[in-house]
């Protein structure tokens, strides 16, 4: 009898892991992922790439504060995501150097590259833009965040739906993939 308890006990453990890791194990995986999309964008790019991938959109058309912001995420496919506390001050910085000029129009301070703002820009025309080398899948965090982005969807599924054996192989690979990435750490 004390043999049969033990054994529901430990069946009941079984599905208790297996429905956390669908659960907080796999919310948790999910922070990881976002926090390597904070590496890769969120505002986290050199001055020099702000100031830069700036200059390279005015020098298209005038355009207000939220309009780079939101450029630079749509042409970097969401990789460069700069928020507002590094665009502002990069576009002040570009004022006050007399690169780029503000004016007043309907409300919202519209930015317009000046004429030695365009001089700069004549400098780098042959050069990747910005927001082109922040989209580069195959380098870089951002390469890896899309690979732990496509690695994840794989895991739940495995958690979700995976017959034991599946979930062990799995676990398996994990380990053996975790093993590797911190030997390669340490190689140096």
């Amino acid at each position: 009898m004390h043999g049969h308890h033990h054994g529901r006990s430990c069946d009941s453990g079984a599905r208790t892991r297996h429905g956390g890791f669908g659960s907080h194990g796999f919310k948790h995986s999910f922070d990881i992922a976002g926090h390597l999309r904070g590496l890769a964008g969120g505002g986290r790019a050199r001055r020099g790439d702000v100031r830069a991938a700036i200059l390279r959109l005015l020098a298209e058309e005038p355009m207000h504060g939220y309009q780079i912001i939101q450029e630079l995420s749509s042409r970097s496919g969401g990789a460069w995501s700069p928020s507002a506390g590094s665009i502002y001050p990069a576009l002040q910085l570009l004022a006050d150097e007399g690169l780029v000029s503000a004016e007043e129009t309907a409300g919202k301070r519209v930015f317009t590259l000046t004429e030695d703002g365009k001089a700069v820009i004549a400098e780098t025309a042959d050069q990747a833009a910005p927001w082109e080398e922040a989209a580069q899948s195959d380098s870089g965090v951002g390469g890896l965040r899309e690979a732990v982005g496509r690695l994840m969807p794989a895991i739940f599924q495995i958690g979700k739906a995976g017959s034991a054996d599946q979930v062990t192989a799995a676990i398996d690979i994990l380990n053996d993939a975790r093993k590797k990435l911190y030997a390669m750490l340490v190689e140096d």
